[in-house]
């Protein structure tokens, strides 16, 4: 597998970012490794949705700096939020997942201000189109989704601890088998008073991204796990 950018430019962090009164702002260590500043809850919502994402490369924040004229006919400079690079896997560079470039946004605020912002974000999407980026809006809608909840809920489990040759057994046996649900591969690998012991141990190794599901569904008995190519 390869973990190759495919973007015809190289963006860094174009603007630092400060204390605010506005909202609460910090950093976050995404993947526990690259501290990644946020300027808002949504923002740090985004980043850890993002990281829990197995499609995700890595994210930059205020990744360029583009020039445009505001609504009052101003030249202004606008930085959105973030570019999101995804993994190649192994699909060609012609088939290559296109970065995205992100605006983070609550949904009121955007709403009530579109007709002063349409400008900006109007050049900004012609900009990631001549970089072959895609440009999006993200709020809540996107953000705090199923997806969001599933996360917050595993989250209790990824901490935990299990004996390392038990987590391979039940990995290396779904791999095997391909895919099953939840309840099938927790009656096979725990009976009767390791259930509770069971469920807690599945949920980690999902937490931890060394299985994978729809994340897009509730969690539950019926959800369907498997093993991801690009598994940690």
């Amino acid at each position: 597998m390869s973990d190759n950018r495919c973007d015809p430019v190289s963006p860094h962090q174009t603007r630092r970012i400060g204390p605010t009164r506005r909202s609460v702002s910090g950093v976050y260590m995404f993947r526990r490794e690259t501290p990644i500043p946020f300027e808002s809850t949504l923002e740090r919502d985004f980043l850890i949705r993002a990281e829990f994402m197995l499609d995700i490369l890595d994210v930059t924040p205020q990744p360029v700096r583009i020039p445009f004229t505001d609504a009052q006919g101003r030249p202004n400079i606008y930085t959105p939020d973030y570019l999101v690079h995804y993994r190649l896997g192994d699909r060609s560079y012609d088939d290559y997942p296109r970065p995205l470039l992100v605006e983070v946004k609550p949904a009121e605020a955007w709403q009530t201000n579109w007709r002063i912002w349409a400008s900006k974000w109007k050049i900004a999407r012609q900009f990631a189109r001549a970089q072959g980026w895609q440009f999006q809006i993200q709020d809540e809608s996107r953000i705090r989704d199923q997806t969001f909840q599933n996360i917050r809920f595993l989250e209790r489990f990824q901490r935990m601890h299990f004996a390392s040759e038990e987590s391979q057994w039940i990995v290396g046996n779904l791999r095997q088998m391909g895919s099953t649900t939840f309840h099938y591969l927790l009656a096979r690998h725990f009976m009767g008073a390791y259930r509770a012991n069971g469920v807690a141990h599945i949920w980690h190794l999902l937490a931890n991204r060394r299985i994978d599901c729809d994340m897009s569904r509730p969690l539950c008995d019926q959800t369907e796990l498997w093993v991801s190519d690009h598994a940690r």
